[in-house]
């Protein structure tokens, strides 16, 4: 093959969207796409496995599970050239992260870029989403909104994200761990204002799904009023002005 060639047409890298909490949330296309890749590019292995399981495929399940490459954070660099190098020759790869939708504050960006580089087709297979997911059970206008991804860990340079994007009149949606979510509440209020609308929701499509709804600096005391927070935490910031 020249240089100036495309890769195989049966080359494909395939972004698959996997369930944030709720197994059945799986499509049938992103069930299909991981029982038919030929590697399987994913943030944690363990996790995948168990998704595998779920549609009988691995440990006790009829069905075969394709091989697992762990692709994450701190060895995507590394790992980029061996997923290259199945893909130019025909393989079919499908990336996945722990949960929901690849590249979104998850690995695969990089990869993605690459793949784009060497004309190596690639496929999204939408499905799952924390921040669609907040957004639109908020209560607070869906559209235009904003993706900050997980606000800097220190209250410093957390404050100082959130200054950055204070001037938005819109609604801005952020990740937080459970550990920090008081706190990070408290700067965003500090910053956007106390009275500005906003709602906090965890464990989303899961069991123990809870939706937290009020002005920021209401909720930020009821979160750090509360003994343990646990779960995955999504937080939606209405936009500035009047409430809606």
């Amino acid at each position: 093959m020249s240089g100036d060639e495309p890769a195989t047409a049966a080359g494909r890298l395939r972004i698959v969207a996997t369930p944030i909490g709720n197994l059945a949330d799986l499509s049938p296309r992103a069930s299909e796409a991981l029982l038919s890749a030929d590697l399987i590019a994913c943030e944690d292995t363990r996790r995948t496995g168990r998704l595998f399981q779920s549609v009988g495929a691995g440990r006790g399940g009829s069905a075969k599970r394709p091989p697992l490459l762990p692709l994450h954070d701190h060895n995507e660099d590394r790992q980029i050239g061996r997923v290259l190098e199945r893909l130019e020759q025909g393989c079919a790869v499908a990336l996945v992260s722990d949960a929901g939708t690849p590249l979104v504050s998850d690995p695969g960006y990089r990869l993605v870029r690459a793949a784009v580089a060497k004309n190596i087709p690639v496929e999204a297979l939408p499905g799952p989403s924390a921040i669609l997911a907040a957004l639109v059970v908020s209560g607070l206008p869906p559209y235009p909104f904003t993706f900050l991804g997980f606000p800097p860990p220190k209250q410093g340079k957390r404050r100082r994200f959130f200054e950055t994007h204070a001037g938005y009149g819109h609604t801005v949606v952020f990740f937080e761990s459970p550990q920090r979510a008081a706190a990070s509440l408290a700067d965003a209020a500090a910053v956007f204002g106390p009275d500005r609308d906003a709602a906090l929701a965890r464990e989303l499509t899961k069991l123990h799904e809870e939706v937290l709804r009020g002005p920021l600096g209401k909720l930020a005391r009821g979160i750090e009023e509360r003994p343990t927070l646990r779960g995955e935490v999504t937080i939606v910031v209405g936009r500035s002005g009047r409430r809606s």
